[in-house]
């Protein structure tokens, strides 16, 4: 007679040890910085006999940050600024990494794997040689913007847009826009090829063409990479830091025109120019970003899995 063993299913063990590593270096490298900062920011320092000690103070501390002074004045400051950087590159970068994937999506283009290339180049360089580069093209002694406007007569136009309250954010999220243009495109230009041929072939068989197919068939179908570029750069734009430090140095020069809130935790965490470091404030400003981009981030995820639902019935 035959007998079935009912045995109890092992646990893969290889996938433990598959996983270990990574999750030791991810739990050691950032999560467990992220835990101790967010704690960090619930106490505050108080003087005692014995010396310094660390009272639990809740949220008086995120309390403090956005509404009394003067930490108030700067944080509402830098994040209008984190806003602004997100706009510009929202508004320029996005919809024109979209339009060059598309022109580069066509059929029988040609060198497009070069074009591919040279616009994704500058996405692989270091931020700071980026910043580097374009402060000296943007100097208004010997850089080569001035030059080149004079060489076409319309050197007035030149401005130190890098030294101007009015300007210099902009000019930073436009290096910006100049430099991640790559990696929105390639994004696009991997889902649009994604799209069956046969689709955009029966389009045209029905008459459709070249706008037609885009907003119609093409766009629809890319709407996951569009809800994924624009997460992305909600998160980069709030965690800009390294441009503006590296062109405009910790305090955000001109007259903190430029401040973002990694600046601002950079300034009061570790202390800058005779400001006397302030590591219980610091965590705080840390632990309001973070929670600022995970709002975002909730919000996006629970607003694309709502759309999908309503679409899936």
């Amino acid at each position: 007679m035959l007998r079935v063993h009912h045995g109890i299913n092992r646990f893969p063990l290889h996938i433990v040890v598959f996983l270990a590593p990574a999750l030791i270096i991810y739990t050691v490298l950032m999560v467990y910085p992220i835990a101790t900062t967010l704690a960090g920011s619930l106490y505050r320092a108080t003087e005692s006999g014995s010396g310094a000690q660390a009272a639990f103070a809740g949220i008086d501390n995120y309390i403090a940050l956005v509404g009394a002074r003067p930490w108030a004045v700067r944080f509402w400051a830098a994040l209008e600024h984190n806003v602004a950087f997100f706009l510009i590159q929202f508004l320029i970068q996005n919809p024109l990494g979209l339009l060059l994937a598309v022109l580069l999506s066509r059929p029988g283009i040609r060198a497009g794997g070069a074009y591919r290339t040279i616009l994704y180049v500058p996405a692989m360089l270091s931020i700071v040689i980026a910043g580097f580069v374009w402060q000296l093209m943007l100097n208004p002694l010997w850089g080569i913007v001035k030059a080149s406007l004079d060489a076409l007569h319309i050197g007035g136009l030149f401005h130190p847009w890098l030294g101007l309250e009015s300007s210099a954010l902009i000019a930073l999220a436009l290096i910006s826009t100049w430099q991640f243009l790559g990696m929105p495109m390639m994004l696009y230009l991997t889902s649009l090829i994604a799209i069956p041929s046969e689709i955009l072939d029966a389009a045209r068989v029905d008459g459709a063409r070249g706008w037609t197919i885009f907003w119609r068939i093409q766009f629809p179908l890319i709407l996951p990479t569009v809800g994924i570029v624009a997460i992305l750069t909600y998160t980069g734009s709030l965690n800009a830091f390294d441009l503006v430090f590296a062109l405009q140095g910790p305090l955000a020069a001109p007259n903190y025109a430029t401040d973002v809130l990694g600046t601002l935790f950079y300034r009061t965490y570790f202390g800058s120019m005779g400001t006397a470091a302030d590591p219980v404030m610091g965590s705080t400003i840390a632990g309001m970003t973070f929670v600022i981009v995970l709002a975002g981030v909730l919000v996006y995820l629970i607003g694309w899995q709502y759309r999908s639902t309503v679409y899936e019935l």
